[in-house]
C-alpha cells in the first residue's frame, strides 16, 4: 500500500526530473551555459545532503536530492563543453570557500553543524549563478529554478521525520531557487 509520503517522495522524484529536462534541453541548444562552479558546488552538496538528511530519518523524502546529485554530476560535466567561461575573482573566492567549509564538515562528524555549513555552502555556491543570471539571464533556464523548488517542497511532505537535518536544506533550495528564478524573470522583462 502507498503511504502519503511515499506518494510525495515519488512525485517529488518524478518532478526533479523533469525539472532538468529543459536545462538539458537548453544547453543542447545552447540557450543555456551553465555556470561551472556553481554545478560542481550543487553536486558535492546534493550528496553530502543526502546523507545527512538520511541520517536523520528523512527517508524517501531524500529520493529528489539522490535525482539532484545525479543530474547535477552530469550538468557539471557538461559546463566543461558548454559552460560559460564568465568566470570571476569573487566567482572562485566563492567555490574556494565553498571547498573550504565542506572540508570542515567532513571533520566535524555533527549533523546540525554539517547540514548548517552545507545550507550556508549551498547559498554560496548559488552566487555566481545569481550574478550570472543577472547580467545574462536568457543563458539561464528558468522554469528549471521554479519547478526544482516544487519538487523541494514535495520533499518536505515526504520526509519522514521533520527536523533540522532533515528541513534545513530543502528550505533553502526553495529559497535560493525562488530567488533565482525571480532574478532571471525580472531580468528578461528589462
Amino acid at each position: 500500500m502507498i503511504t502519503i509520503k511515499i506518494f510525495f517522495g515519488l512525485v517529488a522524484g518524478i518532478v526533479s526530473v523533469f525539472c532538468f529536462v529543459p536545462y538539458f534541453r537548453d544547453i543542447f541548444l545552447h540557450k543555456t551555459k551553465p555556470h561551472i562552479y556553481t554545478w560542481l558546488i550543487w553536486s558535492l552538496l546534493q550528496g553530502t545532503s543526502v546523507f545527512i538528511m538520511l541520517y536523520g530519518g528523512a527517508g524517501i523524502g531524500v529520493l529528489p536530492f539522490v535525482i539532484g546529485t545525479i543530474l547535477c554530476g552530469s550538468i557539471f560535466i557538461l559546463s566543461f563543453k558548454y559552460g560559460t567561461k564568465n568566470i570571476t575573482l569573487i566567482d572562485t573566492i566563492c567555490l574556494i570557500g565553498a571547498l573550504v567549509a565542506l572540508i570542515f564538515y567532513i571533520f566535524l562528524h555533527d549533523p546540525v553543524l554539517s547540514i548548517i555549513l552545507v545550507a550556508m555552502i549551498d547559498f554560496i555556491g548559488f552566487i555566481p549563478t545569481f550574478r550570472k543570471s543577472y547580467i545574462e539571464p536568457k543563458t539561464e533556464t528558468a522554469s528549471t529554478y521554479l519547478v526544482s523548488a516544487i519538487s523541494s517542497i514535495l520533499a518536505i511532505g515526504a520526509l519522514l521525520n521533520y527536523s533540522l537535518i532533515t528541513m534545513l536544506y530543502p528550505i533553502t533550495l526553495i529559497l535560493t531557487d525562488m530567488t533565482c528564478w525571480f532574478i532571471i524573470i525580472l531580468r528578461r522583462k528589462k
